[in-house]
């Protein structure tokens, strides 16, 4: 039976991850994230015995992180804008030897050291591959306190599934708000022993070298072509997102994370002044829901993509489009979060007002 308590959403993502019987968790504090780590240092150990370390640095947590999921152990970590920049190389690394483990991104405005108010600002870097090399992370943006529950075991089942770095993409809006939670009961932690891991030179197998260190050209492109080809299966299986009044809907505003919600709201009010205005949300930006975007554009007039940032996923939205129908952008940034009122008055005067 689930278990309903009201949480920060931080804590109530800490939480999640002991009860989801994670092995260990290396990371560094930053605001607005800082909770996670401080929640797990309290709770984590003494309870299932997972290991909590603070390392020295963002550099140190991720390769700490690296070297703790090559023998196969269910591992997390969580930073903030500009610490997961310091985890790039890292995180390219673990991409490389195709090592599960749970990345958590509380973003914040920027760029630079920016503010510690929310952002979306980071979507490039999570959904292209902020690293070096073609490398992917299954990337998941919850709504609500409770997605931030629910995408942590979604996370590590993903990340398990596929060999690959999963990060959770969501800001410190939603990791600082307090909302009702239903936890799920406790994992324990498991001995499984995979075949891919490391644990020392086992008298049952050959003992496995994981290393993304390839010199010859045809070794390092074989492994390229391999990568890719599990990028394209996790497009075909994964894609996950939630659609609201789009059947009938004249526009659509196109938004993922606490920006959907706020559209639902500005979708209402359109709704009052007799306008049809459904609200697409992207649960997965990596895999992006291009196909369903696609089949939407066949039966409304444009879309409106609503972000915190300068625009960035509105270039995927487009993609997917193809141009059938206009796609409008409206953003905000420096830590400002939209208003209802604001994207209702946004789609009239670029959508609406053109179009009808």
């Amino acid at each position: 039976m689930k278990e309903l308590k009201l949480m920060k959403g931080n804590e109530a993502l800490a939480e999640a991850a002991i009860r989801a019987g994670a092995d260990a968790y290396f990371g560094y504090p930053i605001t607005p994230q800082s909770e996670v780590l401080e929640y797990l240092a309290l709770e984590a150990e003494k309870r299932t015995g997972m290991v909590i370390l603070q390392a020295e640095s963002e550099v140190a947590a991720i390769n700490m992180i690296y070297g703790a999921a090559g023998t196969g152990k269910k591992v997390i970590t969580s930073s903030s804008s500009p610490g997961i920049s310091l985890m790039q190389e890292g995180i390219s690394y673990i991409a490389c030897a195709e090592l599960p483990c749970l990345l958590v991104n509380v973003v914040r405005g920027g760029p630079g050291l920016g503010t510690i108010q929310p952002s979306q600002g980071d979507y490039f870097q999570a959904v292209k591959g902020g690293g070096h090399g073609d490398y992917k992370l299954i990337v998941l943006a919850p709504s609500t306190v409770q997605e931030m529950v629910d995408h942590v075991s979604l996370g590590f089942d993903l990340a398990f599934k596929w060999r690959n770095p999963v990060m959770i993409l969501t800001d410190g809006a939603l990791g600082q708000m307090m909302e009702k939670v239903a936890l799920p009961p406790q994992i324990p932690r498991t001995n499984v022993v995979y075949d891919w891991a490391t644990i020392g030179k086992p008298k049952t197998r050959e003992r496995n070298f994981i290393t993304s260190l390839h010199l010859k050209s045809e070794v390092m492109e074989e492994i390229n072509n391999t990568l890719q080809r599990k990028y394209r299966a996790i497009e075909n299986e994964e894609i996950r997102f939630e659609k609201i009044n789009c059947d009938d809907a004249e526009f659509v505003l196109v938004a993922y994370g606490l920006v959907a919600r706020i559209c639902q709201k500005a979708a209402s009010l359109a709704k009052e002044k007799g306008i049809k205005v459904g609200v697409f949300r992207p649960v997965t930006l990596f895999p992006f829901p291009t196909n369903e975007l696609k089949k939407i554009a066949g039966k409304v007039k444009g879309f409106l993509t609503v972000e915190m940032n300068a625009g960035q996923m509105v270039e995927d939205v487009r993609l997917a489009v193809n141009g059938k129908v206009p796609v409008e952008f409206h953003g905000r940034m420096g830590g400002i979060i939209p208003s209802p009122e604001e994207i209702l008055q946004m789609l009239e005067n670029k959508l609406v007002g053109e179009i009808v």
